[in-house]
């Protein structure tokens, strides 16, 4: 099975905030999601029980992963636990990241 990025259908990013929208691919047990971010955005601190890593591909955000906040750049990963608060706050430029969840979030489906 193949997917083509530009051909995923754009879904608003349900919760988290105005400016967010994901274009998801899926199977069974694996999901990735490309989160496209609006500038000066902030996604409130959630929770989930997936287990999430993910990477910036275009621009930089302020990042705070339980206790722990950075800069995130283009090429960065990071790692998210199941149940571990997070959020995301975007400068004045857009941010493209890739986040993979394990299971799949079925709300994203």
């Amino acid at each position: 099975m193949f997917f083509d990025i530009d051909k995923l259908e754009f879904k608003q990013a349900r919760n988290l905030a105005e400016g967010v929208k994901l274009r998801v691919a899926y199977g069974e047990k694996i999901m990735m999601s490309f989160v496209d971010i609006e500038p000066n955005t902030q996604l409130a601190e959630h929770s989930h029980p997936h287990e999430q890593m993910g990477m910036f591909l275009e621009g930089e955000a302020e990042f705070t992963i339980g206790d722990e906040t950075k800069l995130v750049k283009p090429g960065m990963t990071y790692l998210i636990p199941p149940n571990v608060k997070h959020k995301v706050v975007t400068g004045d430029k857009p941010v493209l990241a890739l986040d993979i969840f394990s299971p799949p979030r079925e709300e994203y489906k």
